[in-house]
């Protein structure tokens, strides 16, 4: 008997994707009736129904979306080969899907892009911004290729390449008594008022625990939606917080003094950054290189993050 064939289950995922007949036929470039057609024959060769039609729009059986979680395998597995073969003779070349953190990648990616050309000019990669949760969330489901984003991502089906250590320094108003201070340590944000990002970032799960340690008080009415929220808010006086050290670099120093940032003395306070990749996915070799890449530019350009191999 004929087995499904790799356009159908193609086609199948895509209908999980985007839960409607004509934007799953746009999406994989054939009319809408030609999809319909290729999912009742898959249907039809299988011996089970895999979608629900109605008014209501499109949804899969529980079948269906069991024969899902299997069809993006066997295309992952393909693509792997396919991966191979093209790395094997090409080295680093076509086009891959990287989402990384809106929190990371406007302050390190337009330092890299100009490396990863040089040293592989037939690479092309297409960047898209979200938050850490979505990112991991769109991997799984096969829209980013690998992302850029804070560790740990856990899951036995997942490669990461560690790439270093960003410090988090703290943001203070410019006139905050505790500038008067030379050295600030633990114990003196005792009591203060601590602005953070919502929970969808890695960023919260830190400052939260460092209010925790520290007995700071963590603002929970008022979580910033971006960096450049948190610096607006501490500069208006509204509380101090944790920026990562690229984006200082990026958007506050010598730009003014209405936010002021300091390292707390004692033990380092840094996010661990890392690519992460679909290990079935392929394409490792290729993505062990862009991150060697990336630890050139970091190691050149930023010598207060730690480098990781």
């Amino acid at each position: 008997m004929a087995g499904p064939t790799l356009r159908q289950l193609q086609f199948l995922v895509s209908i999980e994707e985007t839960a409607h007949f004509r934007r799953a036929a746009e999406r994989v470039g054939v009319t809408q009736p030609s999809l319909s057609a290729q999912i009742q024959n898959l249907e039809d060769t299988l011996g089970v129904a895999l979608v629900e039609r109605g008014r209501g729009g499109v949804r899969l059986t529980q079948v269906g979306r069991e024969v899902v979680l299997r069809a993006r395998r066997i295309l992952d597995d393909v693509q792997s080969l396919v991966d191979f073969a093209g790395t094997a003779r090409d080295g680093v070349v076509g086009t891959i899907r990287l989402g990384a953190k809106a929190t990371l990648g406007p302050y390190l990616l337009p330092h890299v892009v100009g490396a990863l050309h040089a040293a592989h000019p037939d690479l092309r990669i297409y960047i898209r911004e979200d938050a850490p949760r979505l990112l991991e969330q769109d991997l799984a489901r096969g829209e980013h290729d690998v992302i850029l984003t804070q560790l740990p991502v856990t899951g036995a089906d997942y490669t990461t390449a560690r790439l270093f250590r960003e410090p988090l320094l703290l943001a203070l108003p410019a006139d905050h008594p505790l500038l008067d201070k030379e050295v600030l340590r633990p114990r003196d944000l005792a009591g203060e008022q601590v602005l953070s990002l919502s929970p969808a970032y890695h960023l919260h799960d830190q400052i939260t625990a460092i209010c925790q340690q520290t007995g700071a008080q963590l603002a929970r009415d008022y979580e910033g939606t971006s960096l450049d929220a948190l610096r607006q808010m501490v500069g208006m006086g509204m509380g101090i917080t944790f920026l990562p050290a690229l984006y200082v670099r990026s958007e506050i120093e010598g730009r003014g003094a209405e936010v002021v940032v300091r390292r707390l003395s004692g033990a380092p306070i840094a996010r661990s950054v890392g690519l992460v990749w679909r290990t079935r996915a392929g394409r490792t070799g290729a993505y062990l290189q862009i991150a060697q890449v990336i630890r050139d530019v970091v190691r050149a350009r930023w010598p207060e993050l730690v480098v990781e191999s």
